[in-house]
């Protein structure tokens, strides 16, 4: 079977491998929850809200490809199976059943939250041993920290 190799030394592949899976294990579950909440949520800013999560969605599956894609590159298998997401996603318990839209925005400023402290220990973490997947850790912190203060702002 071929292997692809990485540049990197062993002992940095293993820091940004590190990273990788776990932002991806993240961005993952962030898709999932947003799914979930956005097929549920109910309420007067139902339709607001309702899009908005989907907007979550496709950042987070967007970017979980580019990070998956990057560990693929640097010789490291991605794991983004379901029981790999539960054991290792930063993100808390998603609420059950119908949400009101101010729980559902609460979810996701609680969600988005958890994701972007996690993002940003692995963009620390990765500065010296790849600046190349440090540069894509930023941009999808970005992204995400943008998605936060939209949530936020709807709760204001």
């Amino acid at each position: 079977m071929y292997v692809v190799k990485s540049p990197l030394s062993d002992e940095n592949l293993k820091t940004v491998s590190e990273a990788l899976q776990g932002a991806l294990v993240d961005l993952v579950d962030l898709a999932l929850v947003a799914k979930q909440i956005h097929w549920n949520v109910v309420g007067p800013r139902f339709r607001s809200v309702h899009l908005q999560l989907d907007e979550v969605v496709t950042v987070a599956r967007t970017h979980s490809d580019t990070v998956a894609e990057r560990a693929a590159a640097l010789g490291v298998s991605p794991d983004g199976r379901a029981a790999t997401v539960a054991v290792g996603s930063g993100i808390g318990v998603t609420p059950e059943g119908w949400v009101d839209d101010s729980a559902a925005v609460g979810a996701l400023v609680e969600a988005l939250g958890a994701v972007i402290s996690r993002m940003r220990e692995r963009v620390t973490a990765t500065a010296d041993p790849d600046p190349v997947s440090q540069d894509i850790l930023i941009a999808i912190t970005a992204d995400l920290e943008k998605q936060h203060w939209m949530f936020q702002a709807e709760n204001g």
